[in-house]
């Protein structure tokens, strides 16, 4: 069982989040199956970024511990999302010769021109996360999605080259290393979710994944089947939360029950005299001197204002590409930030686009809480690792990034480490 297994790791600002799929048998042939999904509170993280190892190896050690009680056996390593606002996303070309004499393109020559167009400019801080094939050019033909067996003698490729802080991606490795997991790869978390939460139909349309999480709003833009932008903004659930707490002049923990509990991001549906009565969650928090009755248009406003702020800095970046309310397949919205009442209809209104609440499309589960939406990235890195070996298993030759070299090297000094 334990060769069989696949887990996905999304370290969190809020919640550290693990969802574990086996890969079972049958008649189409080997497929993934969810059996396990668990949560704990994120510890040394905040927005996006890892600023305590310690604290964050606990948060990884407390929900592994609790995944191998619920599934009595070891899990031994993991996909891991990353995240953080310091991710850099850029066009790059390459171009090389068809090394055959027949002029024949074969696998080799597609590695070659992907290798080639890693050759930019890497600030020395930086690492490359993914080298992504937009499309190759075959001798001025232009639009090709798979060269391989195509006749030619210059092949080029326009690729979307995502990279991360080195920092950022020690500090994040390190912490799972401490654990004695083994990372299978880093994967930018949009990016990993929307292989369950959109089709390849939406992608070729084009469609943009968005996730709210707790302090970060990470999105990836799709069309033609190929990812076409991404970004992290510094902006999320969190903050809403925090005008709540300045607005009511109320502690944080009150604000966060009053957002999940009554919160809207639509203002107009409430009038000036439809008011909550909070008696309840004061209790539950052990307050004497809190108000106990609040205007809900009041609490609305607070949260329209943050939610059309969100979705403005994602309009910038879908501007920066010239795709402002260009989607045809619209907006998905996944993370815990998305659960919030009416927030769809605010996207509608201000992306000028389609929106809708993201689900597992794809993945076939006995855990039903793999479908919520702030399991959908970690559910998302399962599929993406499950995609990856099937392709290994065909033969196809799978570009070794400097970043994983990067993991290996770390691998190899924390394994040394090990008595």
């Amino acid at each position: 069982m334990r060769e069989n297994l696949i887990a996905g790791l999304d370290i969190g600002s809020a919640e550290t989040r693990l969802v574990i799929g086996q890969r079972v048998e049958t008649e189409a042939g080997p497929k993934i199956q969810i059996i396990g999904a668990v949560a704990v509170p994120s510890e040394g993280v905040n927005k996006g970024i890892i600023n305590s190892i310690e604290d964050t190896t606990a948060s990884v050690s407390s929900v592994l511990e609790k995944a191998e009680r619920l599934l009595g056996t070891p899990i031994q390593s993991v996909w891991v999302g990353i995240n953080g606002p310091n991710l850099k996303c850029q066009s790059s070309r390459g171009v090389v010769a068809v090394s055959r004499s027949d002029s024949e393109i074969n696998q080799e020559d597609v590695d070659r021109v992907i290798e080639a167009a890693q050759a930019l400019a890497v600030p020395p801080n930086y690492e490359i996360l993914h080298v992504i094939p937009s499309k190759f050019i075959v001798d001025s033909q232009e639009d090709i999605k798979n060269p391989v067996g195509m006749t030619g003698i210059r092949l080029e490729v326009v690729t979307l080259i995502i990279q991360n802080l080195s920092s950022q991606i020690k500090n994040l490795t390190r912490s799972i290393y401490h654990t004695g997991l083994s990372i299978d790869d880093l994967v930018f978390s949009p990016l990993a979710a929307s292989s369950v939460v959109v089709s390849a139909k939406q992608k070729e349309l084009g469609t943009a994944v968005v996730n709210i999480g707790a302090a970060t709003t990470s999105l990836a833009v799709f069309e033609e089947g190929e990812l076409l932008h991404a970004a992290v903004l510094p902006i999320g659930a969190a903050h809403i939360t925090s005008d709540i707490a300045i607005g009511l002049r109320c502690p944080i923990n009150l604000a966060e029950k009053i957002k999940v509990r009554y919160g809207s991001a639509k203002a107009e549906q409430f009038s000036k005299k439809d008011e909550i009565d909070i008696s309840d969650i004061v209790a539950e928090e052990n307050l004497t001197d809190e108000i106990t009755v609040i205007s809900r248009r009041y609490v609305a406003e607070i949260i329209e204002a943050r939610v059309e702020e969100i979705f403005e800095k994602v309009d910038n970046e879908l501007k920066k590409i010239d795709r402002s309310g260009m989607l045809p397949a619209g907006i998905c919205l996944i993370g815990g930030g998305s659960k919030l009442s009416d927030i769809v209809d605010v996207a509608k209104r201000k992306m000028r686009l389609p929106a809708a609440l993201g689900s597992n499309r794809s993945v076939a589960t006995v855990v039903d809480k793999v479908n919520d939406l702030e399991y959908l990235t970690a559910l998302g890195l399962v599929a993406w690792g499950d995609q990856l070996i099937k392709y290994d298993n065909r033969g196809s030759l799978l570009q070794k990034l400097p970043l994983q070299k990067t993991i290996d090297k770390l691998r190899d000094i924390f394994s040394a480490l090990k008595p």
